[in-house]
């Protein structure tokens, strides 16, 4: 078996028992009609496993639109179409690495040229987010991996920056192992932490409102 097919059987395997969030909670976003146009394919579709990759591409945004537990489920679909090289412009790669590394561009304006910093250090959008960086929202939004998930998402990003000849995301990539993924791979809670959890809440809630004794 080559290298990229184990890494596809361990993100299959990582993600087999990936709890699904319901359709009524894949849309993460509520603003303007796209969000909901993108993940609209993929209600009904009870297990990522079972996404036609034929709809990945058409709907590449949607990464950027799911709701937390709809972008965990749905994202090894996305990796494993884009280590089979089946992707032309969805681009999970940016979705794990974005907002660990920062770049500056100039940007003419007027009679001036800006120097724009994009990445970590740059504000979401201050009116309405505050102090929060991008480094800040990637760092929320991927805390939804499990130890297994992540461990998955290291071999794909390493396997990313081994087949990166030209070096265009070895920075990003670098990035994102460095300051995120490494740890998380090793002190995120596992899979059984996140079954037990929810075995012991269904306990206490079934006795908590379960009839007077």
């Amino acid at each position: 078996m080559s290298d990229v097919q184990q890494i596809i059987e361990q993100i299959r395997q990582a993600f087999r028992e990936t709890e699904h969030p319901g359709d009524a909670f894949l849309q993460g976003s509520q603003e303007g009609c796209e969000p909901a146009e993108v993940t609209a394919p993929f209600k009904g579709v009870a297990h990522w496993s079972q996404v036609d990759a034929a709809i990945l591409d058409p709907n590449d945004t949607a990464l950027s639109f799911f709701s937390e537990g709809g972008f965990r489920h749905f994202l090894p679909a996305f990796l494993i179409a884009d280590l089979q090289d089946r992707l032309q412009t969805a681009d999970p790669l940016f979705h794990v690495t974005h907002g660990f590394s920062d770049k500056v561009v100039t940007i003419p304006a007027g009679p001036r040229l800006y120097e724009k910093t994009i990445g970590q250090s740059a504000f979401v959008n201050p009116r309405r987010y505050g102090a929060m960086t991008w480094q800040d929202h990637a760092r929320c939004r991927l805390s939804v991996f499990a130890r297994e998930e992540a461990r998955a998402i290291v071999a794909y990003l390493e396997w990313k920056r081994e087949t990166d000849r030209e070096g265009i995301h070895r920075e990003e990539i670098t990035a994102a192992l460095d300051r995120f993924w490494y740890r998380r791979a090793n002190e995120a809670p596992t899979q059984e932490a996140l079954q037990r959890h929810l075995r012991e809440e269904a306990a206490y809630l079934k006795e908590a409102t379960g009839p007077p004794g």
